[in-house]
């Protein structure tokens, strides 16, 4: 799929952002912003999932956590209900930067509300785009981030958000979890959560 300039331009903006991330990760023996790195696997991940994936939907992938550093967890209550209300503002936080960005690259006012319709998640499991998007980034989880999620957590917590993360995928994308490299742990973990 060809894309056009503007696309370019506009994953230069976000990545440019979210180089600006305070916290870093270290990768293949490089050191990252969070953000950035975050954003680079969600693009990869939707390119392996999806080759021929929009270019809207390739624009929600890529700036899906953008700034996100910018409304720390704590700064709500460290409860449910807090957890919450802190994930439903940084969805609105998170369409704003994109949209602000979008705009300045010359895109048409209905693509930014494809946009940002996808990054606040409206019609999960109703809307094909929201839920390849939702498929992307739980698929980003599992490989990415579960390790280090689950060595921090006990194992029925860890099966408890596996579970829940699950209800969220598609049935293609829980088959593409038997393709992601994972530790014998984490699999049985993931079979236990899926019920088999």
């Amino acid at each position: 799929m060809e894309l056009s300039q503007r696309f370019e331009k506009a994953i230069v903006r976000f990545d440019a952002y979210n180089a600006n991330d305070p916290h870093h990760e270290e990768f293949e023996g490089k050191n990252y912003p969070k953000e950035l790195l975050y954003a680079q696997r969600m693009s990869e991940r939707l390119d392996q999932y999806v080759p021929e994936a929009p270019e809207y939907l390739r624009l929600a992938s890529r700036c899906q956590h953008i700034g996100r550093w910018e409304i720390p967890r704590n700064s709500y209550p460290m409860d449910r209900k807090g957890y919450l209300q802190w994930r439903n503002t940084l969805k609105t936080h998170h369409a704003k930067i994109a949209g602000e960005i979008l705009k300045d690259c010359q895109y048409e006012t209905d693509v930014i509300d494809k946009v940002t319709f996808l990054l606040l998640k409206k019609e999960l499991h109703r809307n094909a785009d929201t839920q390849l998007l939702e498929d992307v980034i739980c698929l980003v989880f599992i490989q990415y981030y579960l390790d280090e999620f689950a060595s921090k957590h006990d194992p029925e917590k860890v099966v408890s958000i596996l579970a829940k993360t699950m209800k969220k995928m598609s049935p293609k994308a829980i088959s593409e979890v038997a393709k992601i490299p994972i530790s014998q742990e984490i699999k049985a973990l993931i079979h236990q959560a899926a019920g088999t």
